[in-house]
């Protein structure tokens, strides 16, 4: 039986500065209710589901009439995030449990698994700092790569084969071409990007040995926005790492400017070029892709996940400013080391193969983001406890 499709109920306003939340009605409900049945049976384990892609995918999950267990260490993430999805989903917020756990801790998984009996895996969990994988090499190999094989272990144990891997673009390095099919060639560029490359290569040998498995890797670009509810969104700790968490954190009055590292590519503008991507179209992809893993022909397959457009750094700002109408300082500094020029997705694979589709634009993501940013300044935590 395949996998049911999403119903959508939440609507996104077209006026860039407002966001408008529908609610389900009554009639409604109950017709997403009909629309579920056949999914009420299918228990999903989502792992890192406290995440920033990994709440919004839960949430999708959970509306589409999934039994979705969440678990999540809560090292860069919060437990508040789970409490917003399941507000979020409504009636069927029912269906959603978290624990705190590591993936490290392998009789606590096998616990789980043994008390809830696992249809597929959705792995999100793992640390994902690019700087801070340079610098703290060894905790990115324990925490991504050992708690995958873990989790792997765990789950062969007891007969769950299917699995969804959040992989990343960073696994192509710096490419000479653009856009970026699933078969360049695999370069990582730093200590992240290769436990991404290697737990790839972990779930291909495992795919090899026993083609029980079923496997679908998702490569996915530079993901950006909010739920248009401004209800969960991104929460980095620390230093952000990637550009609209920097940019949002100027704009709520965090930090004073924005710095820009590299002026000079031989771009349009001479910044560096990235494929930005609305994370509800990621949660969507990765709906697709369960929805994929119950065709009896799947294998081991990746697919990219972007919008098959490039868009600069200083392009990003000025949509951040026109939806915002904030004024993001900016300063211009030498390009970092390993910053590659142009990146973005061939996506050709997966709109053909997962019948999915990147929809919200640049502007639409610029407008959630904002959203989110406006009504939750500190992220999930007060000004006090980030200070």
């Amino acid at each position: 039986m395949l996998l049911p499709r999403h119903p959508k109920i939440f609507t996104l306003s077209r006026n860039p500065t407002t966001t408008s939340y529908s609610s389900p009605s009554s009639a409604s409900c109950t017709a997403l209710s009909r629309i579920s049945l056949a999914s009420m049976a299918k228990s999903i384990l989502v792992t890192g589901g406290a995440g920033y892609v990994g709440s919004h995918t839960v949430l999708q999950l959970l509306l589409g009439g999934f039994k979705t267990v969440v678990v999540d260490n809560l090292d860069n993430s919060s437990e508040v995030a789970i409490n917003r999805v399941r507000e979020l989903a409504r009636d069927f917020g029912k269906n959603l449990s978290f624990h705190k756990q590591d993936l490290r801790d392998k009789a606590g998984l096998d616990n789980l698994f043994s008390s809830t009996p696992f249809d597929a895996v959705i792995h999100f969990g793992g640390l994902k700092a690019v700087g801070e994988s340079v610098q703290k090499p060894l905790l990115y190999y324990n925490n991504n790569i050992i708690g995958t094989i873990t989790l792997l272990e765990v789950m062969a144990a007891h007969g769950c084969k299917k699995l969804v891997f959040s992989s990343s673009a960073t696994v192509y390095g710096w490419p000479k071409v653009v856009p970026c099919t699933e078969d360049f060639p695999l370069v990582a560029a730093n200590p992240y990007g290769r436990t991404k490359l290697f737990i790839e290569e972990i779930v291909r040998d495992l795919y090899r040995s026993d083609s029980d498995w079923k496997i679908i890797l998702l490569r996915y670009f530079n993901p950006v926005g909010a739920h248009p509810s401004g209800l969960i969104g991104e929460d980095p700790r620390g230093v952000p790492n990637n550009l609209m968490p920097f940019v949002q954190q100027v704009a709520v009055g965090r930090r004073q400017a924005l710095t820009v590292f590299g002026t000079d590519y031989n771009t349009k503008d001479g910044t560096g070029v990235r494929d930005y991507i609305h994370v509800c179209d990621l949660a969507d992809g990765h709906i697709a892709a369960l929805h994929k893993l119950d065709e009896g022909t799947i294998g081991c397959e990746v697919y990219n996940l972007g919008t098959g457009k490039g868009t600069s750094v200083l392009e990003m700002v000025a949509a951040f400013e026109k939806a915002s109408g904030k004024k993001i300082p900016l300063v211009t500094s030498g390009r970092r080391p390993g910053d590659a020029e142009v990146v973005y997705a061939s996506t050709e694979k997966a709109e053909r193969e997962l019948n999915w589709k990147a929809k919200y634009c640049i502007d639409d993501m610029c407008r959630d983001q904002w959203n989110w940013a406006s009504k939750n300044p500190y992220g999930y935590e007060t000004s006090d406890s980030s200070s």
